[in-house]
């Protein structure tokens, strides 16, 4: 039986689409359950490297740190959280990458992310880039690299996942 990470690019982009779904839902407890227990969550400031543990990040998050960002989001007690910014992503351009060491699906796309918060717009733009793991016919997000075009500016306060 061929792996179905192996045939379509289609399943995986509705993983992707759920998932921005449930950001701009803020159905966080969900957004978590979708990563791998070893899964990793990236915004390097360098849009060049692959060396994210030798990097400036803006976020290098493993499980732990996914769960504590999601609970300041969440808590209501945390400056950036207490009025939370209304987002809307888009993603498009969907690129199906070589399959990692692991053989784990690999996948790039655009995503453009608008911020709505007192009273103005803030507009987020990235080459997003998943590995995204197969386990019988359900996913898991292994590791999720957001290259914001603009990383080396000097950037608001994101009070929201990308």
């Amino acid at each position: 039986m061929t792996n179905i990470l192996q045939t379509a690019l289609g399943p995986l982009v509705e993983f992707v689409w759920m998932e921005a779904d449930l950001l701009d839902a803020k159905r966080y407890a969900e957004w978590l359950a979708l990563w791998a227990d070893d899964g990793k969550y990236v915004i390097p400031i360098d849009q060049d490297t692959e060396s994210f543990e030798d990097s400036l990040n803006f976020a290098y998050d493993d499980a732990t740190m996914r769960d504590m960002r999601v609970r300041r989001l969440s808590s209501g007690q945390s400056m950036s959280a207490s009025h939370a910014a209304q987002t809307v992503r888009t993603v498009s351009r969907f690129v199906r990458l070589p399959d990692s060491a692991r053989g784990d699906a690999r996948l790039r796309c655009a995503q453009h992310l608008v911020e709505y918060k007192f009273d103005r717009h803030r507009h987020y733009v990235a080459n997003v880039e998943w590995t995204i793991r197969s386990d019988g016919d359900k996913f898991e997000i292994v590791e999720k690299v957001v290259r914001l075009v603009n990383s080396e500016d000097a950037l608001a306060g994101m009070s929201y996942l990308l």
